[in-house]
């Protein structure tokens, strides 16, 4: 349910277009670079800069290296983990992301790093012009190309000088979006093409429905148009100032929204208390600019009929959905904001002609939602689950950034980077519907449930084999690490239900599960508040662009570790859980598989 993306190929620092790397030791007069010894005053960020360079033969770290850091993350007793982006010779490095890991004394720890080698290129010269490279990513994403910018592509067991280029109205991407394109700079080898959008639905998903002669025509729920709600007061007011609608959606019924007041009749769908979240109308246009958006307004804080005849009313979906992640991410982390910065979410309804599809957009940092094609999707995919699994592509984007191994021509995902973004995103998305409690959408471990389909759900996460749809496996094997992501994503998701409730049969709502495991021994849960907390914890500290399964396993361990301690009853589960999915210690691919 996700486009692939490159969420750090954002270029870090500016640089040219020249045919080699500066030359010299521009480490040395880099400010983010090891330029003096961290003393006890010194900020979290230099002191775990200057460990990356003191612990070089760990952290990979070395001349020509400099590090910006994205995230500080302070644990309660005192530890603190430094997320950097690296630069080599001043060229950004794709697959070069780290996190130093401090003490509460500031002493260095360890790190988690994404690339397991060197990443100065083998090579300083480049034989394509950037107006040569641009001219191949044109071709391959059949758009518009912007300016190429030389980068070092370590993703890929090597490190090597590319150019990077973003390519518009890409003829190969879903409503013409944007795509990020790698070029070799030797060869002129297409090393990456990936959209940079995350769509809910994926290729291989409409190809199987198209296949199948199947629809997805999501039953709606019954709202009647809401009460007023305005009443006159005879206060001085200053506007704006913040208010409570009442909003009729198309899936989870009527609903309370906080919105703004802008007059003394003049309402703005835009939440004041949620960081000033606001969701706006797109207009059938393929906009990836929010403020092109036109702003939804009202004048009696009453918004949406409950049918799609009211263009408001999925606006009051979409809305919801991204007020209830904020809050899920909220109220069980205190992060602030899908970027943890304290700023709120956006998104776009009626995004497009015909659209039948709903996206997280890295480059508007919004949700979009298309009205469905009228086809094969005959609603806006406005659901609650689809908008807590999008905005958890955010909440990746600005942590991990886990990447696909590999992007096909369609634009189909395959690997276990990609795929564990997948799985994350399903497990904080059923979260999404365990906080927000509707009794429309009921919460349950099931993604998709309301899309009108056929299996009656999209995926699960307690037996995924039971999705005949994408093929989602249940278990491990070494061919996960090229498997399609939507299918390969069950041998995580499956590990976290398992850690959560357990293995074999139970309802929970109104929901009947049954959880097997590889080998057929039982597992016993640890409930899921204490298994999303590890899940989390695990993305935001110990996770980075290339972590695999058996990653993913020793990085839960340690957030276990961390969380309830090494000897504890949770660590053993996390390790019994992911040994049920088979990923062992003993079956761990070597380097460079």
């Amino acid at each position: 349910m996700r486009r692939p993306h490159i969420r750090r190929m954002a270029i870090a620092v500016v640089v040219t277009t020249a045919a080699t790397l500066p030359v010299g030791p521009a480490f040395a007069a880099a400010p983010d670079s090891p330029a003096r010894q961290a003393t006890s005053a010194s900020s979290p960020v230099d002191v775990a800069k200057a460990a990356a360079f003191a612990h070089a033969s760990a952290t990979g770290v070395g001349p020509g290296d400099t590090l910006r850091a994205t995230d500080v993350m302070t644990d309660p007793d005192g530890k603190r983990h430094v997320r950097f982006v690296r630069s080599h010779q001043g060229l950004p490095v794709l697959g070069g992301d780290l996190v130093i890991h401090l003490g509460g004394q500031s002493a260095y720890l360890g790190v988690t790093r994404a690339a397991g080698h060197s990443v100065k290129p083998s090579t300083t010269e480049a034989k394509l012009t950037a107006d040569q490279a641009e001219r191949k990513a044109a071709a391959a994403a059949e758009g518009d190309a912007g300016t190429a910018q030389l980068v070092v592509d370590a993703r890929d067991g090597a490190a090597a000088l590319a150019y990077q280029v973003r390519v518009t109205d890409s003829a190969t991407t879903s409503a013409g979006g944007s795509r990020t394109v790698v070029v070799d700079a030797r060869t002129g080898r297409i090393r990456s093409n990936n959209p940079d959008s995350d769509e809910f639905i994926s290729p291989s998903l409409r190809d199987k429905l198209r296949e199948r002669g199947e629809t997805a025509n999501p039953a709606t729920g019954t709202a009647a148009r809401p009460a007023s709600l305005f009443a006159a007061t005879a206060a001085a007011v200053h506007y704006p100032v913040t208010a409570t609608g009442s909003g009729a959606s198309l899936f989870v019924g009527k609903v309370t929204l906080t919105t703004t007041r802008t007059a003394r009749t003049s309402y703005l769908l835009k939440d004041p208390t949620r960081w000033n979240t606001e969701t706006r109308d797109a207009g059938g246009r393929e906009l990836e600019s929010f403020t092109r958006g036109k702003k939804f307004t009202s004048t009696n804080d009453k918004w949406g009929t409950g049918t799609t005849a009211n263009r408001a009313t999925v606006a009051v979906d979409a809305q919801y959905g991204v007020t209830k992640t904020l809050d899920f991410y909220k109220k069980t982390f205190g992060r602030k904001g899908i970027k943890n910065n304290g700023t709120g979410a956006r998104a776009m309804v009626h995004f497009g002609k015909k659209v039948g599809n709903a996206f997280w957009d890295s480059t508007c940092g919004c949700m979009l939602y298309g009205d469905g094609d009228g086809d094969m999707f005959k609603k806006p995919l406005v659901v609650l689950d689809v908008t807590g699994h999008e905005l958890t592509h955010g909440v990746v984007d600005a942590t991990a950034a886990l990447e696909p191994t590999r992007v096909d021509r369609d634009g189909n995902q395959y690997g276990e980077p990609g795929a564990l973004n997948e799985s994350l995103a399903d497990i904080f998305g059923s979260n999404v519907e365990f906080t927000a409690n509707n009794p429309k959408n009921p919460p349950n471990y099931l993604m998709g449930e309301k899309l009108g389909l056929a299996q009656k759900f999209l995926r699960r996460l307690d037996h995924p084999s039971l999705d005949k749809l994408e093929g989602t496996i249940d278990y491990w094997s070494p061919a996960a690490y090229d498997t399609e992501v939507h299918a390969g994503s069950g041998v995580s998701s499956h590990a976290y239900y398992l850690l959560a409730e357990g293995s074999g049969r139970k309802t929970i709502g109104t929901v009947k599960y049954e959880s097997p495991t590889y080998d057929g021994s039982p597992v016993t849960g640890i409930g899921r508040a204490k298994a999303t907390a590890i899940f989390y914890r695990a993305l935001t500290r110990y996770m980075v662009s290339t972590t695999d399964f058996h990653d993913a396993r020793t990085a839960t361990l340690k957030a276990a570790a961390d969380m309830y301690g090494a000897t504890g009853a949770e660590y053993r589960a996390v390790d019994r859980a992911w040994a049920a999915v088979n990923v062992t210690t003993a079956n761990t691919p070597a380097a460079g598989r």
